[in-house]
């Protein structure tokens, strides 16, 4: 049996694409003492990862415009709080969310990886489509745009909007469908177990990044 060509990629975005230029710590505690709250950045690295990865989804299925940008910034406050209270800073006044929360919004605290765009380039010049899946938020459009990726980019698929993130494979799903594609013509790049889970539910081949 012929392979069938491969005719797009769905593409993760937080490392496999892009990066913090410094740890999030270090953002969340040079903003919290601007608002009277004293909290060392190592120490907050330390609780982020296990607060973000036993969190609800990042996906709110049914809302959209007002109610949506509501509903993200309200799940990035509880994650904020969460950090500042078990780093031992205290809680997180809702000015102090909001800041960080914009703050994260800003081009300016991300960096493309060094090979990314001239894969992007390679990709395209062989007539791939290319969607991003990523389980983010709104921000995530002001971001590729910010960094230069858009032009390469067909079409980009945040778990906030989808109303479902991965390991889900619905966001997988839903990028097919913008592409015009099979799950059998493409393949999903990305550097987590979620990625892995997904693409496995969605009957698409998967790729991992391995980011030092």
């Amino acid at each position: 049996m012929t392979p069938t060509p491969t005719a797009g990629l769905l593409l993760d975005a937080m490392g496999t694409l892009i990066g913090l230029r410094q740890s999030v710590g270090t953002t969340y505690a040079a903003l919290a003492q601007a608002h009277g709250l004293k909290v060392e950045a190592a120490a907050i690295d330390r609780v982020f990862p296990s607060i973000y990865s036993q969190a609800p989804p990042l996906a709110f299925p049914g809302l959209s415009g007002d109610g949506l940008a509501a509903a993200e910034l309200a799940w990035w406050g509880e994650r904020i709080n969460a950090c500042l209270e078990q780093a031992g800073a205290g809680s997180a006044p809702p000015a102090l969310q909001q800041e960080l929360f914009a703050h994260f919004a800003n081009p300016d605290l991300w960096h493309v990886f060094s090979e990314v765009p001239e894969q992007l380039q390679r990709w395209k010049d062989r007539g791939l489509k290319l969607a991003v899946v990523s389980n983010f938020d709104q921000r995530l459009h002001g971001l590729l745009a910010g960094l230069g990726l858009s032009p390469w980019i067909d079409a980009v698929v945040i778990s906030s909007d989808a109303g479902a993130a991965k390991p889900d494979p619905l966001p997988l799903r839903l990028a097919l469908k913008a592409l015009g594609l099979e799950a059998h013509q493409v393949w999903h790049v990305g550097d987590s177990r979620a990625d892995e889970q997904a693409a496995a539910a969605a009957g698409i081949r998967c790729v991992l990044v391995k980011r030092p």
